[in-house]
């Protein structure tokens, strides 16, 4: 796919990887909308993406949400040529162990990871299936996969939003829908990892510490890097399949 002058909804962007990931859209001339819940931090990227030429709009507001996602794809369509939305909007809340993890914030990781995933699919999918080509790009993680002490919540989080991306693949296959997975990145939910309180966190704390003392901890700019380069090459080769970042590196 050539980016220039295709259109993006992208949440998460304030920080971390959806941050690097939309400047570095940007200098590929793609137009972003932006989805965030902090507004002070959400204004500077939409700075930083307009100051490389292209078209930006923010919208703040919880993902997982009707109404944020409703207003997301009605001004991707304002813009134009709206092809796809990359979601990497996620909550950790580490720490508890599962049957301490209060309701609030069990929701707060599901709503992020999931709830927002399907409000994406919900709104923008019967615009997506009108486009020759477009894409739908969940952020996954290994984590769906295995159990974390220390990260329940998440792990379930994962492990059903990556499941809606292969049910949405099965069911839309003219929409290319790919899981990708970055892999452990420096980003402040690891942060929030290697510092986490609860009944989990010792456990946590030893494996994320772990992982950074070991040198497997990336930064966003590697991650971004890795997700442009599928974007730009043939996508359609990974419908409904999973791939990893160090796949892309190789």
């Amino acid at each position: 796919m050539n980016l220039r002058g295709r259109t993006f909804i992208l949440t998460g962007a304030s920080r971390g990887i959806g941050r690097q990931l939309a400047n570095d859209l940007a200098k590929e001339g793609a137009s972003l909308v932006l989805s965030a819940r902090t507004e002070v931090l959400l204004k500077q990227v939409e700075q930083e993406v307009r100051a490389r030429g292209v078209q930006a709009v923010g919208v703040v507001g919880n993902a997982a949400e009707d109404e944020t996602v409703q207003k997301l794809v009605k001004a991707a369509k304002v813009i134009g040529n709206f092809v796809g939305f990359i979601h990497n909007a996620g909550v950790l809340n580490p720490g508890p162990l599962m049957y301490e993890i209060g309701e609030g914030e069990f929701r707060e990781v599901l709503e992020a990871n999931l709830l927002a995933g399907y409000q994406l699919a919900r709104y923008a999918y019967p615009d997506l299936k009108r486009q020759g080509e477009a894409v739908a790009v969940f952020i996954g993680s290994g984590l769906a996969e295995r159990n974390q002490t220390g990260v329940g919540a998440y792990c379930v989080a994962k492990a059903a939003e990556e499941m809606l991306a292969r049910q949405l693949a099965a069911e839309t296959p003219e929409i290319t829908c790919v899981i990708y997975r970055p892999g452990a990145v420096e980003t402040r939910m690891q942060e929030q990892a290697r510092e986490a309180q609860g009944g989990g966190s010792k456990e946590l704390r030893k494996v994320f510490r772990g992982m950074r003392e070991q040198g497997e901890v990336v930064p966003a700019e590697q991650a971004s890097r890795a997700l442009v380069k599928l974007l730009k090459g043939d996508t359609r080769k990974f419908h409904g399949k999973t791939i990893h970042r160090r796949d892309l590196e190789a």
